[in-house]
């Protein structure tokens, strides 16, 4: 497989399962968000990957964030981009390993896994069918080019936000839904009292969309 990854197995074994792929954030691991994997629906096949670029201490990146000499952040979009692909192969990788409906795939991104989300999910939304965007913001610099003609008919999206996160400020957040409903798709955006992470009423909220958007 192309990137490591933690599985939980549905308790409730179909012909062809549902996936809610797991991307975590950075200089986080695998293990991050696949802490809540027992929280989230039965019938789902759980997939937690670890980000391609190691930044030591079990620590792991989608792409590096730069700073400059006055503290500005540049993220590496070549990297980003090689991630986007490096994911949409991991789907297809592992709906041939499992028997996973390809149909039926949910990202669950949070902050750069987040914004990962997006990414892949515009890019291809052939492969992705839910995208439930946490504490991140859309970055169409990461996306394919002409991403913009694809076919967003069967694209659902869930996004969130801290309205007083310290680490992604709430403006980059906000223009996301206004964006991505210009090309189509249906999103709904959220925000809750705290900062930069996942309060049980956003966790609750996702689940309970999820269950909605079937």
């Amino acid at each position: 497989m192309s990137l490591f990854y933690l599985v939980r197995e549905p308790k409730v074994k179909l012909d062809k399962n549902p996936l809610l792929l797991l991307l975590h954030g950075y200089g986080s691991n695998e293990a991050d968000l696949f802490s809540f994997a027992t929280e989230l629906p039965e019938n789902y096949y759980v997939i937690s990957v670890r980000a391609p670029f190691d930044l030591q201490y079990k620590s792991y990146a989608w792409y590096s964030i730069n700073f400059d000499a006055d503290e500005n952040k540049f993220s590496d979009i070549p990297q980003a981009q090689t991630s986007r692909d490096l994911i949409a192969n991991f789907i297809d990788e592992i709906v041939v390993k499992y028997p996973i409906n390809k149909q039926d795939v949910t990202l669950i991104g949070f902050s750069q896994g987040c914004i990962l989300s997006y990414a892949v999910g515009v890019s291809y939304p052939e492969k992705v069918k839910r995208i439930v965007a946490m504490s991140g913001y859309f970055n169409d610099k990461i996306a394919t080019e002409n991403y913009q003609n694809n076919d967003f008919s069967n694209l659902k999206i869930f996004a969130s936000h801290g309205s007083v996160d310290e680490v992604v400020p709430v403006k980059w957040a906000r223009k996301a839904q206004p964006t991505l409903s210009k090309l189509g798709i249906e999103i709904i955006y959220q925000e809750y009292p705290m900062g930069h992470g996942i309060s049980p009423q956003n966790f609750f909220d996702f689940k309970k969309w999820l269950d909605s958007s079937n």
